[in-house]
């Protein structure tokens, strides 16, 4: 889970310089896949959804996490994370893999009391070419537990996350 700056050339080919994101190893398991003998697309949104966790969720004794998990799990926290719209824009299959997928996060928006998520699935990070397989964006929106309530964003999310603050995810086949 190393945040790395990005550099990215454009359709332009002008270089623009992306913050930082999250990279988070991902494995796929065996029941990921579908008669096609890829990852089934129901099966992406939950691997989207154990990076979000791992993302997001202060880690327990004696593990590792990036500096933007900073939320509480458990209904017990009083604050929930729901999600409010979620796209996905699939660009290949995503064979199966021993090697886990490079998921890259990083926010589009950190708005009142929601962030939009965005992430590029890539192929496992071994050397520099890597396949995209997927971009996708998630909004969630920070509920009260108690009365379902959204609930601003704290000072303590807003100075984790900013730093990951960038450009959100441009879908190539929208018409």
């Amino acid at each position: 889970m190393r945040p790395t700056r990005t550099v990215r050339r454009t359709a332009s080919s002008r270089v623009t310089d992306q913050p930082a994101r999250l990279h988070i190893p991902i494995h796929l398991r065996w029941g990921d896949l579908d008669a096609f003998n890829h990852v089934n697309n129901a099966s992406m949104l939950k691997l989207l959804e154990e990076v979000r966790v791992r993302a997001f969720w202060r880690p327990g004794v004696d593990e590792e996490a990036p500096p933007t998990a900073v939320l509480d799990s458990g209904i017990d926290a009083g604050t929930l994370t729901l999600i409010a719209r979620q796209e996905i824009e699939y660009l290949r299959p995503v064979p199966y893999q021993r090697n886990p997928l490079d998921v890259q996060l990083w926010f589009g928006k950190i708005g009142g009391s929601s962030i939009e998520v965005c992430y590029e699935v890539f192929s496992p990070a071994a050397g520099s070419a890597q396949d995209l397989y997927a971009r996708a964006s998630a909004v969630v929106v920070m509920v009260d537990a108690a009365t379902g309530r959204p609930v601003r964003l704290t000072d303590e999310q807003r100075a984790a996350w900013s730093p990951y603050l960038g450009e959100p995810v441009v879908y190539a086949h929208r018409r």
